[in-house]
């Protein structure tokens, strides 16, 4: 089985730290991996606030998740406090990834990957990214 290999070559654009919720274990007493999708989700609103974005106004549009992949290296327990890295790649017409590091002090727990796809709610289709987002995000 060919398994998923992310790199994370990025700039870090925004870091921050989630900690791991007692509600956030599985059975096996680790971060189940729903979670994870979930704790990604809360670091890339606090990435687009910082940038005074959220999804529903991205310069104008709003955004929706095309597609994820996430490469699991270890596990992470309860109150570990995870260090989420923020960078984003590989802009086309409509769309690009957010890609992620997320570690403790002690070790890589996972990378992850994000497409996101530019949209517009009020006409129900995939719309451009804004030439400002491609601005902003490659300078910096």
């Amino acid at each position: 089985m060919a398994r998923i290999k992310l790199d994370f070559n990025n700039k870090v654009l925004f870091s921050t730290t989630i900690n791991v919720r007692i509600t956030d274990l599985n059975y096996g007493n680790h971060l189940a991996n729903d979670k994870l999708l979930s704790i990604l989700h809360e670091a890339r609103i606090q990435f687009l606030n910082y940038f005074g974005y959220s999804e529903m106004d991205f310069a104008g549009v709003s955004i929706i998740m095309g597609d994820v992949a996430i490469e699991y290296k270890n596990q992470a327990y309860y109150n570990d406090q995870l260090l989420i890295e923020i960078g984003v790649s590989d802009f086309s017409r409509v769309s690009f990834d957010i890609n992620y590091k997320i570690s403790t002090q002690e070790k890589l727990i996972a990378k992850a990957k994000t497409g996101i796809v530019t949209f517009d709610y009020h006409q129900n289709k995939v719309t451009e990214v804004p030439q400002e987002i491609i601005e902003k995000f490659n300078q910096l």
